[in-house]
Parts: C-alpha cells; structure tokens; sequence
C-alpha cells in the first residue's frame, strides 16, 4: 500500500507546468460561457414580456391617486311610485261571536250526547240529556197535589152553596156565609199555587236538556255519556254563532291608525294556499302597553280550512300612497332609527334618516326623508361611514 501511494505521489509531481496552466483556462472559459448563456436567456424573456405588453396595447401603470382607491358602491334614483297600501299582519283565527253552553239546571248524569264537535245546530235543538227520573217522581207527585186542592175547592163550594139556600130561611148567619166564603176562596188558591209548582218542576226538568242558544257551529264537545254534571261547572259545547269567524290581526298603533271598519283583507292560513275575504269589523279601542300593538278584528265567513286557534296572514287593503321605494339591503337601522346611505355631489357618503312604510313587493316604502331624486346606496351601506369618499355606479352598470 505504501508502494501505491508512492506512486501517485510520484505521479502527480511529474507534471508538466504548462499542462496546468491550459487545464485552468479551459475552467474559466466554461464559466464564463454558462454566465454568458444566463444572461441571453434573461434578456429573451424580458423582451418576450415586452413583446406581450406591446401586442396588448397596454401602457406602464402610472401611480394610483386617492379616489382609485375609493370603494366602488351600486346607487340609484329611485324617484316616486304610486303604491297600492297593504299591511301584512299575523293573527289568530277564532270565533267571532263563540257561545260556551253548560248546565243551566241542578245537573246530574248525562244520558245521551246528540251532538259532535264539527256539527251544526239548530236554535233550540237538544245537544245532551240528563237523567230526571227523580224529579219525573217530584212532578207526578205536585200534579196529584192539584187534585187533591181541586177537591178540597169543589167540596168548599158545594158547602157554601147549601149554606147561602138556608141563610134565607134564618138557619145560618151571615158570619158563616163569610168563613164558607173565605174556605171556598183559599181552596181556589190552592189550586194555583198547586199548578204553579208543577209548572216550574216541569221547567226544571225541561232545563235538564242541554239545548242550543241559537243556530251555529258546534267547535266543542266536552261531555260524554255517564258524566256527572253539575250547574256551574265548565261548559259543556262551544258553539261559534251563525259559523261566523274572524282573524285578530296584531298590528302597530301607526297601523291602526290609518284603518278603519269595513276595510277589506285577504287572509291565508298557515298550512292552505287558499285565500279568504273579510274586512274589519272592529278595531281595538286599546293598546298593549307591553307589546305596543292592538288588534284589528277582520270577520271570515265559515270555511273548514278555517279554525279557531290557527294562524294566520291578513293583508289588508289600506289604500294607495306616494313614496320612495327602496330595497331592504338599501335601508339599515340602529339604536337611532332607519338611514340610508345617500351619495352627494362630492362622491361623499352622507347619512341620512327616513320613516319607513309598508312592505310591498317592490321593497319598502319610504315616507320621510326622502324626495326621491338623491343617488341611494343600493348595497353594502353597512361597510360605509359617514363622509367616506366612494365611487358611484348605477345601478346595472358595468364597473
């Protein structure tokens, strides 16, 4: 081993100085042809992207000035529009005139129910009975007691009679024609009063059948055969007048205020894609003091889609307006009120208050503060500040 390294050693000592020199050179000229070759391939690319921006038409960006920097925002005139005045409200459906019908009598078990909810009566007509077997026996027994009184009556007559054919001959006084009299007169009364007493058991057991107030829509049933009712207790059937129903639309004092009775609506309930026709018959004389809205009482002819408790959407017809309609992205609100953003002259965001209206299709109307002729942001006003500098567009033009 020693051998062999000597020999390389050996080796590379014998070689010649020029043999170096030439082996250096040819280093340095790939060097520098590699660094040569870079160069070309950069100067080709930028004169490539010379080429493209030539061929583009495009020119060096000069420098942005503020206002390019400036948020670009939809705005639009809206101007005035004649709008017919709808006010959607919710509501409750419900009976306009409901009649809870229970025990007028003393009560006791209920016999029979002739009559189910969902059905309709007539006034007068018997919807349960209750068992009277007891004052049936309390009735027979007063009628015998009128017979009695009637005989008692006809035998004082009869004595009376007698005694008026012998006080001609002296036999009887006058004081005994008077007490005969008398005895003959408080039999007859007897007798009414007998009859009096039968009457009113005879009413009380007619008040023993649960009859209708009038003719309507039986909306419930509380009673079943076998139960024990009594006066007092709760009612028995709930009959809603004539099938006679109504919505009690909640609506803002603003609202009541432009409503009066005999305006018409239009109401859907929930769940029915049919549509019903009423007006009001009432508006409430009173506010909520809690929720700050009262009710508008709109009367509904019978329908089946309509039942009591069920919701429901009133649109009432409040007459046409003029206002400014905007969208309700255009329209924000705060702890100060409703405000649109409006663009001024200078491309300035000025905060501007309005009174808002009724809700059409179109958007929402706008009552006061607003003439219609000013450029309204459409969109986006919540990322603005008052004073901000935007660029404006129209509304459906191309930025």
């Amino acid at each position: 081993m020693n051998y062999a390294t000597t020999i390389t050693a050996e080796a590379q000592d014998d070689i010649p100085a020029d043999v170096a020199t030439r082996h250096g050179l040819r280093r340095s000229n790939s060097l520098t042809r590699t660094l040569l070759i870079a160069g070309g391939g950069l100067f080709a690319l930028l004169l490539a992207i010379a080429a493209y921006f030539a061929l583009q038409g495009g020119e060096p960006a000069a420098m942005a000035d503020d206002n390019d920097q400036a948020p670009v925002v939809t705005v639009v005139t809206p101007g005035r529009t004649s709008v017919d005045g709808t006010i959607e409200a919710p509501g409750t459906l419900a009976a306009r005139r409901p009649m809870p019908v229970g025990v007028v009598g003393e009560g006791g078990q209920v016999l029979s129910v002739r009559v189910d909810a969902g059905d309709w009566v007539q006034q007068g007509q018997v919807l349960a009975v209750i068992d009277r077997s007891v004052q049936t026996q309390q009735a027979a027994a007063q009628a015998a007691q009128i017979d009695v009184a009637r005989a008692d009556a006809k035998l004082a007559q009869s004595n009376l009679d007698r005694a008026l054919q012998l006080v001609e001959r002296g036999f009887i006084s006058q004081a005994e024609i008077d007490r005969l009299t008398a005895t003959r007169d408080s039999a007859v009364a007897r007798i009414k009063v007998a009859e009096a007493q039968l009457a009113e058991l005879r009413a009380r057991n007619a008040r023993l059948n649960v009859i209708a107030p009038a003719t309507g829509y039986v909306l419930e049933r509380n009673v079943e055969p076998g139960q024990t009712v009594t006066g007092g207790a709760p009612a028995l059937f709930v009959i809603a007048r004539g099938g006679e129903f109504e919505l009690l639309a909640q609506l803002s004092e603003s609202q009541l205020a432009g409503l009066s009775q005999g305006v018409s609506a239009s109401v859907v309930p929930t769940g029915s894609d049919k549509t019903f026709e009423g007006q009001i018959w009432q508006l409430s004389p009173t506010i909520d003091q809690q929720s700050r809205q009262g009710t508008a009482r709109i009367a509904l002819p019978y329908a089946p889609e309509l039942r009591p408790g069920g919701f429901a959407t009133a649109s009432i017809r409040s007459g046409s307006l003029e206002a400014t309609i905007l969208p309700q992205s255009a329209v924000l609100a705060d702890d100060e009120g409703s405000f649109v953003y409006v663009i001024d002259e200078e491309n300035k965001a000025v905060r501007t208050a309005v009174k808002t209206g009724m809700t059409t299709p179109q958007g929402i109307a706008i009552t006061e503060g607003l003439s219609g002729t000013e450029r309204v942001v459409l969109s986006a006003g919540g990322f603005l500040n008052p004073g901000e500098v935007v660029k404006p567009r129209k509304g459906g033009d191309e930025e």
